[in-house]
């Protein structure tokens, strides 16, 4: 916001520019982290993320629209009116929105796949037959990206294939299993124990492995019983 002059900022100095939006994002982040835990309060905003989202960034704009009225007051010493408050709760808005869709984005938990139902028909696993023949007929215990490549670990030991993440777990339905991270999908009956490491969770699995939790995966996965 400071490097690109942002709402009419561009006019200041750079360093002014910096002691302009570095406390006020500062500002907006405590702010933000206050409001949500309100907003979490309200059973039907937390339906959706997304719906969490359109609350939360309305009921922060309000309060974020006075602290930067008083603040561009302070900072650039000019005369603001009230009457100019909705002009800036316009401006206010559109940040809001656009970080809260940014942090809700982030922050959105990873894919999940299903085993059939029970007593219902064995549904084929496409991932399968992208196996090689090094691992082909063994148990996937869980997919790792590395770069252009996935490591798949299985039963018989682990090899590259050539594809996606996104692309493998949406041909991995049929087996109970999770996105843990964004560069890590495991199979539920694979996980052997969970461990914490501070504020960060890891999952091992059969044969060794381990395989991380990011912090928007923990609560479903632990709410899912997985540890």
């Amino acid at each position: 916001m400071a490097f690109i002059g942002a709402l009419d900022t561009g006019q200041a100095p750079l360093l002014a520019r910096l002691l302009y939006w570095v406390p006020l994002m500062v500002a907006g982040g405590v702010l933000g982290h206050v409001m949500a835990l309100g907003v979490a309060r309200i059973p039907r905003a937390t339906v959706n993320p997304w719906v969490f989202g359109g609350v939360l960034s309305l009921a922060l704009a309000l309060p974020a629209t006075l602290v930067v009225w008083f603040y561009t007051r302070v900072m650039f010493g000019a005369r603001m009116p009230l009457s100019a408050l909705p002009m800036f709760f316009f401006s206010v808005l559109i940040v809001c929105v656009a970080m809260t869709a940014l942090m809700t984005l982030v922050n959105w938990p990873g894919r999940v796949t299903h085993a059939p139902a029970p007593g219902a028909p064995s549904s084929a696993v496409r991932f399968l037959d992208r196996l090689p023949a090094k691992i082909r007929g063994g148990a996937i215990y869980a997919v790792s990206a590395e770069d252009h490549y996935l490591r798949v670990h299985t039963s018989k030991g682990s090899d590259l294939v050539l594809m996606r993440l996104a692309d493998a777990i949406t041909e991995l339905e049929g087996l109970e299993g999770a996105q843990t991270h964004r560069s890590w999908w495991v199979a539920r009956d694979a996980v052997e124990k969970a461990r914490r490491e501070g504020d960060k969770v890891v999952l091992e699995f059969k044969g060794g492995g381990e395989a991380p939790v990011s912090r928007p995966n923990i609560k479903p996965l632990r709410d899912a019983g997985w540890f």
